[in-house]
C-alpha cells in the first residue's frame, strides 16, 4: 500500500513541475540556430545546459505559483483536480522540499554557467512579481509573460557568449504577447471571469485587438529580421504566416488555445509547420 502511495506522490511531484511546459524553454535554443553554431559541439552543449537550467527554473516558478494559489485553485472547476497541491496529492511540505532541491540545482548551475544563471535569476524575480502581483494587473500580466520568453532567448545568447539580436528580441516579445493574449481570450470565453481575477478587467474584443496587433508585429519584425540577417531565411516567412493562420483557425473553429503548449503539440498541421520552420532555418543557415 505504501508503495502505491509513494508512486502516486512521485507522479504528483512530477506533475507539480509541469514538464509539458518545458517545450516553452526551446526558445533558449533559438540563438544556437541563428548564429549557425548548431554544428559546434561545445556550443550545443552550452545551449543544452542553459535549456536544462531554464527547465529547472520554470518548474520552480510553477511550484511557487501553486503554493501561492492553492486555496484559489481548490475553488476552480478544473484546477482543483489537475493541480497536485489543490487536489491533495502532494503536501505543502513535499512541495517546499522539491522547491529547495530545484533552487539547489540552480545554485550548482552557477559553477557551470554563472552568467546564464544570472539571467535566470532575473526570470525567477519576474515570476515572483507575477505570482504575487502582476498576474492580477491588466496588460502588465501579458507583458510579464512575454518578457519571460525574451529572457529565455537572452539566456540562450548568454550561454553562447553572443549578443542578442534586437530584431530577435522584439519578434519574441510580439509572438509571446500574441500567445498570451489568445490564452487570456480563451479563458475569458470558456470560463468567464471566474478563471482569473484579471479577466474581469478585459473584454474579448479588447483582447482580440491585442492579439491582432501582436501577431502583425511578430510577422513584420520577423520578416525584417530574416531579410537583414540572411536572404535565404525568406523561405521561412510563408511558414510563419501559415502558422499564425493555422493557430487562429484552431482557436476559432475548435475553441482551443487555453494552453498554447498543448495546442502546438496536438494539432498535427501546426506541429508540422513548426518542424518545417525549424528545418528550413537549419537549411538556410547551414555553414
Amino acid at each position: 500500500m505504501n508503495v502505491v502511495i509513494n508512486a502516486a506522490q512521485l507522479r504528483g511531484l512530477l506533475r507539480l513541475m509541469r514538464p509539458k511546459q518545458w517545450v516553452k524553454n526551446t526558445f533558449v535554443l533559438a540563438p544556437l540556430v541563428f548564429v549557425r553554431a548548431y554544428l559546434d559541439a561545445d556550443a550545443v552543449g552550452n545551449a543544452l545546459i542553459a535549456f536544462v537550467l531554464f527547465c529547472i527554473a520554470s518548474s520552480a516558478s510553477y511550484i511557487v505559483n501553486d503554493l501561492r494559489d492553492i486555496e484559489r485553485d481548490r475553488r476552480h472547476p478544473t484546477k482543483r483536480l489537475s493541480r497536485p497541491l489543490a487536489a491533495g496529492i502532494v503536501s505543502k511540505t513535499a512541495a517546499f522540499v522539491l522547491l529547495g532541491v530545484l533552487y539547489g540545482l540552480l545554485a550548482l548551475g552557477l559553477l557551470v554557467q554563472p552568467n546564464t544563471v544570472l539571467v535566470i535569476l532575473g526570470y525567477l524575480a519576474l515570476n515572483l512579481l507575477y505570482t504575487y502581483w502582476l498576474k492580477d494587473q491588466p496588460v502588465l500580466d501579458l507583458f510579464a509573460i512575454a518578457v519571460g520568453f525574451v529572457l529565455r532567448v537572452y539566456a540562450g545568447a548568454v550561454a553562447l557568449s553572443v549578443p542578442l539580436s534586437s530584431w530577435m528580441a522584439i519578434t519574441t516579445l510580439c509572438l509571446a504577447l500574441y500567445l498570451a493574449a489568445i490564452k487570456r481570450r480563451q479563458e475569458l470565453s470558456n470560463r468567464g471571469t471566474d478563471a482569473r481575477e484579471v479577466l474581469a478587467r478585459y473584454s474579448i474584443s479588447l483582447i482580440d485587438r491585442y492579439a491582432e496587433m501582436s501577431a502583425t508585429g511578430a510577422l513584420v519584425f520577423y520578416s525584417l529580421f530574416v531579410i537583414s540577417s540572411n536572404q535565404k531565411l525568406v523561405v521561412t516567412i510563408p511558414l510563419v504566416i501559415f502558422g499564425l493562420f493555422r493557430y487562429w483557425y484552431v482557436i476559432e473553429q475548435h475553441n482551443e488555445g487555453e494552453s498554447p503548449t498543448d495546442l502546438v503539440m496536438t494539432d498535427i498541421p501546426l506541429a508540422a509547420t513548426v518542424l518545417a520552420w525549424a528545418g528550413a532555418c537549419v537549411w538556410a543557415l547551414w555553414p
